[in-house]
């Protein structure tokens, strides 16, 4: 008997709510993750801080992440996105390799992103690699010296 896994299916309407609050400036929220349950990827969790953004990873799962950082200098600030890709070291060759084509689904919803990261270990979450990336991203970064 052949294992077939069944076709990916997005959530593309939980996705796209979600994927609108944390885009929303009047919104608290900053970050969703999308796992799967199954077959289908689905919003799991939503928030505010980034250590809890943080605690949404294990080792043996396959997740989506949108979130919304702050960048600029002291006369600039503005909101830039990320796209994180979330594969961790336990999850099997064959549902690794299924993360590509199930990326390109999901990035028909989560499409406005400044940065795109795949990432596997708990420790490459982090705060400060994540601005770092989107001031790479972002070219010049101008500014006084003159932090408030």
């Amino acid at each position: 008997m052949v294992k077939v896994m069944a076709m990916t299916q997005v959530d593309r309407d939980g996705m796209r709510d979600a994927y609108c609050d944390v885009r929303d400036d009047k919104s608290e929220c900053n970050w969703a993750v999308f796992k799967y349950d199954g077959s289908q990827v689905m919003l799991a969790a939503k928030g505010e801080t980034f250590d809890d953004f943080k605690s949404q990873f294990e080792d043996d799962e396959r997740a989506f992440a949108y979130i919304r950082l702050q960048t600029g200098d002291e006369m600039s600030k503005r909101s830039k996105f990320l796209l994180v890709t979330w594969v961790g070291t336990e999850v099997s060759p064959i549902k690794k390799a299924k993360m590509s084509t199930d990326k390109a689904l999901v990035k028909e919803i989560l499409s406005n992103f400044a940065v795109e990261l795949t990432l596997e270990s708990s420790n490459e979450l982090d705060h400060e690699a994540f601005l770092q990336e989107l001031r790479k991203a972002g070219g010049a970064n101008y500014g006084t010296g003159i932090r408030d």
